[in-house]
C-alpha cells in the first residue's frame, strides 16, 4: 500500500538515503550566485530600500506570518524584477509529487512560488515564517526540486523568511548534488540588492 508524507515532513536524511543527493561544498559548483550579475537601476535600488524598511516595520508588529512574508517581501521583489512579465509566468501553490525510489510513498506539497519560462523550471521560491530559519525549508524545496520533470539543465531555488534568504543549485541525476549560497540578511544594507541581482543572474 502506498503511503503519502507531506513535504515539509521529509528530511535531508531521507532524500540522501533514497536519491544518494550529495552536498557539495566546492565554489565552482554554484558560481552563479557570484559572477555576471547584472547592475540594478537607481530605481530598483530605491524600491527595495522600501522593501526593507517595510520588512524592519512589519517586525514591531508581531506574528509575522507566511503570508505576510510573501507579501510584505517576496512579491515586492519579483515584481522590481519584472518576474510578473513576459516570457515569465509565475505559479503559486502548484502541487508536486516525488515518488520515493522505494515506491511506497508519495511526498506530496505546494510550492509557494514556481517562475517558469517556456514551461522551464527557473526557480523554485519557499517562504517560510519569519521565526523560522531558512534550515528549516531546505529538505522541503530540494524535494520539489527533485520533482521537477525535466533533468537535463539544473534547477534553482530560494528561500526566504523575509529576514533572511539562500539560494540553491541542484543538478539532478542518479546521484543529485547541490549547494546553496551564503545568507543574505535584510537587516543588512546592500542584501536585498545582492538577491535581486542573484535571481535575475539565476532566471538568465
Amino acid at each position: 500500500m502506498v503511503s503519502a508524507v507531506e513535504a515539509n515532513k521529509i528530511t535531508l536524511r531521507d532524500l540522501i538515503n533514497q536519491f544518494g543527493l550529495q552536498r557539495v561544498d566546492t565554489d565552482n559548483f554554484f558560481l552563479e550566485w557570484q559572477t555576471n550579475l547584472p547592475e540594478l537601476t537607481t530605481s530598483d535600488q530605491q524600491l527595495l530600500d522600501k522593501v526593507r524598511l517595510g520588512f524592519l516595520n512589519l517586525l514591531d508588529y508581531p506574528p509575522m506570518l507566511e503570508d505576510s512574508v510573501r507579501m510584505a517581501v517576496l512579491d515586492p521583489i519579483l515584481f522590481i524584477g519584472n518576474f510578473y512579465l513576459a516570457p515569465f509566468e509565475v505559479r503559486s501553490e502548484e502541487a508536486i509529487e516525488l515518488i520515493l525510489k522505494d515506491e511506497d510513498t508519495i511526498v506530496r506539497g505546494k510550492i509557494d512560488t514556481l517562475i517558469l519560462k517556456e514551461q522551464l523550471w527557473v526557480m523554485v521560491i519557499e517562504s517560510k515564517r519569519a521565526s523560522f530559519s531558512v534550515e528549516q525549508g531546505l529538505a522541503q524545496i530540494l524535494a520539489y526540486m527533485l520533482a521537477r520533470p525535466q533533468t537535463d539543465t539544473p534547477t534553482f531555488g530560494m528561500i526566504t523568511t523575509g529576514g533572511s534568504f539562500i539560494f540553491i543549485k541542484l543538478v539532478n541525476g542518479n546521484n543529485p548534488q547541490y549547494a546553496t549560497s551564503k545568507l543574505f540578511g535584510t537587516r543588512n544594507s546592500g542584501d536585498l540588492y545582492d538577491v535581486l541581482r542573484i535571481l535575475k543572474r539565476l532566471i538568465q
